[in-house]
């Protein structure tokens, strides 16, 4: 296991700049970009693998385990560019494939993500391809 390779990012500009648009409009409160594991590397998964309320338009109406129907576990974000690559097709995007865009996953969000989702929907169309474009290439 110590030998597998994780997704590391391309620390481009366009990357930055992305970032700091996600992290500006609160992506980043549950799609974490890195952090460190016991054994002292640092990942990229953009999550916090913890489950959140996504609100009522999330909500499939079914229990799980200690998740309510309204509660998801924040998808890792690392690696969809490559999907793409590997299989031919854009990746289906949320926890039922629902969103075939970035933008249609963002604007699905509600519950603790609400406020992300409007912090995006007022940014400027030029912030907004700009993000748009990070997440694609994450």
């Amino acid at each position: 296991m110590k030998n597998l390779k994780s997704y590391n990012p391309k620390f481009t500009q366009e990357y930055k700049d992305g970032l700091e648009i996600f992290e500006q409009i609160s992506c980043a409160k549950c799609h974490i970009s890195s952090f460190d594991t016991k054994k002292g590397f640092k990942v990229y998964p953009y999550s916090d693998f913890l489950l959140h309320d996504m609100g009522e338009e999330l909500s499939d109406g079914k229990v799980e385990f200690k998740a309510s129907e309204r509660e998801w576990r924040t998808a890792p974000l690392w690696g969809l560019a490559l999907h793409e690559k590997i299989n031919k097709e854009k990746p289906r995007l949320l926890h039922d494939g629902r969103a075939r865009t970035f933008q249609e996953a963002i604007l699905w969000h509600g519950g603790e993500a609400l406020n992300s989702k409007e912090n995006y929907m007022n940014l400027p169309k030029e912030k907004r391809e700009k993000l748009l474009k990070f997440l694609e290439e994450l």
